[in-house]
């Protein structure tokens, strides 16, 4: 590993952690401020590298900082008993119930003499969803600010319709390379160069590479007229787009009929306007929300990546090993610093999208599944409320622990097969 690739690593990795860092933050400011007692603030997880304790809260580090969290005493309440009087603990009969009852007597026990009023479970719900909810907006947060700094800041490649340089030929479907049997490509055919920009399609103006490359995969077959200023003269060329077979704009693993002309787009770099920043970041919140729900139809393929021949799916998950490796190789690039920087950051910041969209998880241990049993409990009690009945209390969280513990599992066999997927056989940014 170059020097360069080294520096993205550990600017991913400083990154990574002060992301984490700032998600702990968002929970601990508002728990704070509500009167919660928090009695650990800690980045990572295993044993304690390091920690200082200021006032009643103890701040540290873990050996492995792949994640964090906040102790806020009472986070399971107590339950009602036969004679309908609250306890923290009851006898049990089976291995799960012991389960939730330990740690409800667990949860019991962190809270001192004159502390019953500092507990988590005793907040209203809105206060839990504030509480809660702190963590991915502060990573929502992080990731407009990144976007702003790269997009607006720095700028970020963008395709544009200056010809970079023309394909000799059509590729033989699934082929990179050109072949002596392949036939010339339509570009070539019509005169185009290396240095012609691109005005318009059969007379139709062009200012965004991105629409040309659609109106010309869709003319598979015809000829049409391509308009270019070379040496600040306008010009027509005549071009029979072929038809062929490419990898599909939605997914690059599979091919669709489409046309094929044969000419490869510059990438300069761009800033943004900053009012260009929500719409990025609304397109690829949409992008990532559809990646974390396709997670676990993926992971089979992740599976015959890691221990069988099969290649990985560029559009699949990765880990944090993965983004590393995106990092030093982004690093690593022959192109500016600040073009680099600017996909760094990039990086980072849909790394912090991702961590917003998969912390709404309304799942136990995630922050979703409290905040869904704070709206849960929120409109239990509006209905006893509507229906003239007494408070119905706090939601027994603890009652989900069995599945809170079957979710962590999975998770980490999970983090634990991208990881090794990650080592073995990495998704690689160039061929």
């Amino acid at each position: 590993m170059n020097l360069a690739a080294l520096v993205g690593v550990l600017f991913f990795a400083v990154g990574v952690a002060a992301s984490i860092a700032l998600h702990e933050v968002g929970h601990l400011l508002p728990a704070k401020r509500f009167g919660v007692k928090v009695t650990q603030y800690m980045v990572g997880f295993g044993p304690t590298v390091w920690s200082r304790r200021r006032g009643e809260t103890e701040y540290g580090l873990k050996a492995v900082p792949l994640g964090g969290y906040i102790r806020m005493i009472g986070m399971f309440p107590p339950k009602r008993n036969a004679e309908g009087q609250l306890v923290h603990s009851m006898a049990t009969t089976g291995p799960l119930q012991s389960m939730v009852e330990s740690a409800r007597s667990q949860s019991a026990s962190e809270v001192e003499p004159g502390d019953e009023h500092r507990v988590f479970y005793k907040l209203k719900t809105r206060q839990k969803l504030v509480v809660m909810l702190g963590g991915p907006t502060m990573n929502l947060f992080i990731a407009a600010i990144l976007f702003t700094i790269a997009m607006s800041g720095l700028g970020v490649p963008q395709l544009t319709t200056t010809v970079e340089a023309v394909v000799p030929c059509v590729p033989a479907v699934g082929a990179v390379e050109c072949a002596d049997t392949d036939p010339q490509s339509p570009a070539v055919a019509a005169g185009v160069q290396a240095g012609d920009v691109v005005v318009a399609i059969d007379g139709q103006p062009i200012s965004d590479w991105t629409v040309a490359a659609d109106q010309i995969r869709a003319s598979g077959g015809e000829q049409v007229t391509l308009t270019v200023v070379r040496d600040g003269v306008e010009q027509d060329l005549t071009v029979d787009v072929a038809a062929t077979q490419r990898p599909s704009v939605d997914d690059p693993t599979t091919y669709v009929d489409a046309g094929f002309v044969g000419i490869r787009p510059s990438l300069e770099q761009v800033r943004e306007p900053v009012t260009a920043v929500p719409a990025q970041m609304w397109d690829f919140g949409v992008r990532s929300g559809q990646a974390v729900l396709s997670i676990p139809s993926k992971m089979v393929g992740v599976w015959q990546a890691a221990f069988g021949d099969a290649e990985r799916d560029i559009t699949g998950p990765v880990s944090v090993v993965g983004v590393g490796r995106f990092s030093a190789e982004v690093a690593a690039d022959q192109a500016s610093i600040s073009w680099r920087l600017s996909n760094l950051l990039m990086l980072l910041a849909a790394l912090n999208m991702a961590l917003f969209l998969f912390n709404l998880i309304p799942l136990l241990p995630l922050d979703g599944g409290h905040v869904a049993g704070a709206l849960y409990e929120g409109a239990k009690r509006e209905v006893a409320k509507w229906r003239h009945r007494p408070d119905p209390g706090p939601v027994d969280v603890a009652k989900a622990l069995p599945l809170a513990y079957a979710v962590a599992f999975v998770l980490i066999g999970m983090s634990a097969l991208l990881i090794y997927a990650d080592v073995v056989n990495p998704i690689k940014l160039s061929g």
